[in-house]
């Protein structure tokens, strides 16, 4: 089969490798139907996840159809399209039964780490994926969710709202900003409206994700290019800044951002994959009770995700910029890269 194949910091290849097989009873074999590129993706390309070696498949993301079944696997069948969950669990450690997917004890390549689809083994960029603990680490698709809006919902959904909204605490009434507009920062706004805040602030340097933020549901947009982007947001508020400020990009600026805006008593979550070590002034910020989070992703919701965009309560087609084929990944890679030029979002890779 062909494959998106990690060759080292800056170096990807798409080329032929050899098929997935079953190597636990437990195990599924999917051929992908549709996957995409994350910005996670970008960071190991940069050296920035030592664990990711040489020869690795890349992706975490996808829908797919079941092709080959464990002998232990008695839930799905042949046929079954499913959503790829980006975390993997075996539904039965401690960890599992407590809902944090993202510390599975039987997960392969290094015990703790539910993350391991284009990290510890390989992932879903690519025409089949071997999937460990298969039933409960994947969602059948439904008809009225589409393949392009399943892969939505296998990493960047989630992340968004469990590690950006759920994990911020956000209530009825806050006023919310999110830095970042990129895919990630868009679904933290595509699902902080089911909690009912009274303001979702957007702050990008791009005006043209700002825009696309303000189509998912916030309220205001400010560009973080501007000299006084701060005042712009002390002003939407009652000048004490923001009761829940979230970060979703992975550099220090932007987290220091994030701690300039939030007030007293208010709270920061952590969403972006940093590379770098960040300043935390702790020094300044104990007095102001600031609470501060962060945290892989559990897919713990998906499920509910997974009805709300098959109700249509979150919008999603606003998410995918670019459309390519699988073969077309290296170039969708390209795209993806340069989103400040090619105004990049999701890039969306059918097979």
């Amino acid at each position: 089969m062909k494959a998106l194949v990690y060759k080292g910091p800056n170096q990807k290849s798409w080329e032929d490798v050899p098929d997935p097989v079953i190597k636990e009873p437990t195990d599924i074999i999917v051929k992908i139907d549709t996957t995409t590129i994350c910005g996670t993706d970008l960071h190991i390309l940069k050296g920035d996840v030592p664990a990711v070696t040489r020869g690795r498949i890349l992706g975490h993301e996808g829908v797919g159809t079941i092709t080959e079944v464990g002998a232990a696997v008695t839930t799905l069948k042949v046929g079954d399209q499913i959503i790829l969950s980006c975390v993997s669990a075996c539904g039965h450690c401690g960890y599992c039964k407590q809902g944090v997917f993202s510390h599975c004890l039987a997960a392969e390549g290094a015990p703790g780490i539910g993350w391991i689809f284009g990290h510890l083994i390989d992932g879903t960029q690519a025409e089949y994926v071997r999937v460990p603990f298969g039933e409960t680490s994947v969602y059948l698709l439904p008809e009225e969710v589409s393949p392009q809006q399943g892969t939505l919902l296998s990493d960047i959904l989630p992340t968004g709202h469990e590690i950006g909204v759920r994990y911020g605490q956000v209530k009825a009434g806050d006023v919310v900003a999110v830095i970042g507009a990129g895919p990630v920062g868009l679904a933290v706004i595509a699902t902080v409206g089911l909690y009912g805040p009274s303001k979702v602030i957007s702050i990008d340097l791009d005006s043209n994700r700002t825009e696309k933020a303000k189509a998912l549901g916030a309220t205001d947009a400010v560009v973080s290019s501007d000299k006084d982007w701060k005042q712009q947001v002390l002003a939407l508020t009652d000048g004490l800044g923001v009761d829940v400020a979230i970060e979703a990009v992975g550099i220090p600026q932007t987290f220091a951002m994030c701690l300039d805006i939030v007030r007293p008593a208010g709270h920061v979550a952590n969403v972006g994959v940093h590379g770098k070590p960040v300043e935390l002034p702790l020094q300044e910020l104990w007095i102001s009770n600031i609470n501060i989070s962060m945290g892989l992703v559990n897919t713990n919701t998906l499920d509910i995700l997974l009805k709300m965009v098959a109700q249509k309560k979150i919008v999603t087609e606003d998410f995918v910029s670019h459309t390519f084929n699988l073969a077309e990944i290296v170039e969708a890679y390209d795209v993806f890269s340069r989103a400040a030029e090619t105004k990049a979002l999701k890039v969306m890779i059918n097979a």
